[in-house]
């Protein structure tokens, strides 16, 4: 789930079913018989965007010309909304009758006038702060659902919110995550039959994946299905986790498995089947998840497939068995129709982290093909054609070979949650691709800690020194691309190459169009046939979400969140490349406007002025271990933080020693989102930390005096 160290990128540069539910018993209410219904969503018209992903199928396909590549040019700002939460924004707003819909940071919900902009209600769910020590990727939320007369919004603190579509008051609120668990839920719900769908994530922090289903009209939950064994000296809660035990060993279980359900999750009418990702297992190390041999890990890095009215399980496929670089499947499942070999066949497309586009069989789950759809994959040689099993390279097992390794792609995924779009008039899917490499390195040592992730690595090899020529070829060789992929002919048919890794996802129209915007500050329009870019528009900030479409009186309207932030951010740090000012906003197009943003804000430019360093070499060697492996994932690789979380290297405390340790230890900024690490670092560790930084920025002011800013 997150993105761990860039030295890598320096280097390449320089050199539960029916009888099994846990939640048996609860009885569906009947289905709403008025406002956002299942033959509504299905039918997709255009006109209202009624789920995450457009329709059912989750093509992120619209079928409006309106706006096209003969007129797209005279696209303009109809209107746009400054937002309350500076952090990342994620969401594809949902439009119905008239209303926008979006989430904000920290699960909130507002909703719009969708031709006039004007705010119609707003709602806060009070999401505690702290609580984003337990996240991996920033306090973002993808989106709400709509259904019947209600809206519902999954909130980072685990809880499932059923609002009224017309005054945004709540109707139900229902806890969805184990009591006193570290699992967060940054996911979009999605409906079935009737159902809320929703998972969670947290696959990094000891815990066991799950999807499960609500009614959407009383919140029952009505089933849960595990994607990892429980105890195995215990019965399982569904016959799928007896095969799945056999899979994993040692004591696995007392650290939850992972295979979290954090994203993609998609229902298909046609063959009345819910097709889900599930993230990595837990820790990322084998070593310390299969402690007495190797084994494939179900049901996590795979797609799974059940019954929506039982949850019963029907297939899966594993995508990256016994996954060790974080490859989670959790990216957009797409449903349609292709014709291949002479046949029409209802498939699954996805294009997980793992670099490999998959097509399956959407009744049975058989491999169909798998191709590359990035350059570079070092991790396995192909993938085998008839099992679509992955030919895994040797040298990729750190765990084995005792030595580290760098992986192409990274944590971050050659595609990640950034929604592809699918085109049935070019039989193209349009995917946000990522070249981010990253080291990887099993730590022989670590033990389970109660605080922040829990890998099983040490990444502080991947720290980047305070070297100029270095820093340049590290942002140099971390990049993106926009590639429209043929998912017949498993070919990459055009490609936009982009400066920057992690950008935006993508929205293809019956007008030749996709549209997409940029993390360095663009949102953009290019044909879908030749990715010729004909329009762009200066968003002021990164766009991380993916935009949607819709139709009021006759006109059509874009829409899409800006807002920087994201793992990308929060990890990577400057040293990352493409970071942008945080400017939340949603931001609404359509022919012929011609808006304007106000001017952005000038941010003041920090000067490092760091006390002089101190510590022995000892103690900065394992502050440096420390940080790389618990406090980079927050404050930056190397501790250059992004634009959204502290820079240490700057932080006031850096030269009080007690003061750091009333912070770090104690806790005392909890509430702004620093806990107390007092459970998984001692005070002398607390104190190689923070000398381990204090030599980091006094290393990097001698770089900006000498030769220029390199951060």
């Amino acid at each position: 789930m997150r993105f761990i160290g860039l030295a890598a990128a320096a280097a390449l540069a320089l050199a539960g079913c029916s009888d099994t539910n846990d939640n048996a018993g609860g009885s569906r209410s009947a289905l709403a018989s008025e406002g956002v219904t299942d033959a509504l969503i299905a039918a997709g018209n255009g006109d209202e965007w009624l789920t995450y992903g457009g329709d059912y199928d989750e093509r992120r396909f619209s079928p409006l010309d309106q706006i096209n590549d003969g007129n797209v040019a005279q696209l303009g700002l109809a209107w746009s909304a400054d937002l309350d939460t500076a952090r990342g924004q994620e969401a594809t707003p949902l439009m119905h009758d008239g209303t926008l819909y979006i989430t904000t940071a920290w699960s909130m919900v507002k909703a719009y006038d969708a031709k006039t902009g004007a705010l119609k209600w707003a709602y806060d769910p009070q999401v505690p702060r702290s609580k984003l020590v337990e996240v991996c990727c920033d306090a973002v939320n993808r989106g709400v659902a709509l259904y019947g007369d209600k809206v519902y919004v999954a909130t980072l603190d685990g809880r499932l919110v059923a609002l009224d579509q017309d005054t945004g008051s709540v109707v139900w609120d229902k806890l969805t995550i184990p009591e006193g668990s570290q699992m967060a839920i940054t996911g979009a719900p999605r409906i079935a039959k009737g159902m809320v769908l929703i998972g969670s994530a947290g696959a990094e922090y000891f815990t066991r994946g799950y999807l499960a289903a609500f009614d959407a009209q009383t919140g029952e939950e009505l089933w849960r299905f595990h994607t990892v064994p429980g105890d195995p000296s215990k019965p399982q809660e569904a016959k799928h986790l007896d095969a799945a035990v056999k899979t994993w060993s040692g004591d696995f279980w007392k650290r939850g498995g992972g295979g979290t359900v954090w994203d993609s999750i998609t229902y298909d009418p046609t063959t009345d089947l819910v097709y889900f990702g599930t993230a990595n297992a837990e820790p990322w190390n084998p070593a310390h998840r299969n402690t007495d041999g190797a084994g494939d890990s179900l049901y996590t890095a795979s797609i799974v497939a059940v019954r929506p009215d039982t949850g019963e399980y029907v297939w899966h496929f594993q995508e990256t068995p016994e996954d060790r670089w974080d490859f989670d499947s959790n990216q957009q499942i797409t449903v349609t129709e292709l014709s291949i070999g002479g046949k029409q066949r209802r498939v699954v497309m996805h294009a997980p982290k793992n670099g490999f586009f998959y097509v399956l069989d959407a009744q049975s789950g058989k491999f169909i093909s798998g191709k590359p759809f990035v350059d570079g994959i070092n991790w396995a040689s192909g993938l085998d054609p008839v099992t679509g099993k992955p030919n895994v390279n040797p040298e990729a097992k750190y765990e084995i070979t005792g030595k580290p390794f760098v992986g192409v792609p990274g944590a971050v995924g050659a595609h990640s949650w950034t929604p592809m779009s699918y085109s049935p008039l070019t039989g193209l899917v349009y995917i946000p691709t990522n070249n981010t490499p990253q080291y990887y390195m099993g730590d022989p040592d670590w033990e389970p800690g109660e605080t922040g992730f829990q890998l099983g690595l040490d990444v502080s090899g991947g720290d980047i020194p305070a070297d100029k020529a270095v820093r340049d070829a590290t942002k140099a060789a971390l990049n993106g691309a926009l590639v429209a992929f043929d998912p017949v002919a498993g070919k990459i048919r055009w490609k936009v190459e982009q400066s920057s890794p992690t950008n935006g996802g993508t929205l293809a129209t019956a007008g030749n169009l996709v549209f997409q915007g940029t993390s360095t500050g663009q949102f953009k329009a290019f044909t879908a046939d030749t990715g010729q870019e004909l329009w762009s528009f200066p968003t002021q900030t990164g766009v991380l979400a993916a935009p949607m479409t819709y139709a009021i009186d006759g006109e059509q309207y874009v829409a899409v969140l800006v807002g920087w932030g994201g793992v990308w951010d929060v990890s990577a740090g400057k040293l990352g490349g493409g970071i942008t000012p945080n400017v939340s906003r949603l931001l609404v197009f359509k022919l012929g406007a011609s808006g304007k943003l106000p001017p952005l804000k000038a941010t003041p430019e920090l000067v490092l002025d760091p006390p002089a360093p101190s510590g022995s070499p000892q103690q900065i060697a394992l502050g440096q271990k420390l940080y790389a492996n618990s406090c980079s994932v927050c404050h930056g690789i190397s501790a250059v933080a992004g634009s959204l979380n502290p820079d240490l290297r700057h932080s006031s405390t850096l030269g009080k020693k007690d003061l750091w340790q009333q912070v770090v230890h104690d806790g005392i900024l909890a509430e702004n989102g620093m806990v107390a690490w007092n459970k998984q670092f001692s005070r002398e560790q607390i104190e190689a930390i923070r000398l381990y930084v204090l030599k980091r920025a006094n290393e990097d002011k001698a770089l900006e005096k000498g030769s220029g800013k390199a951060t």
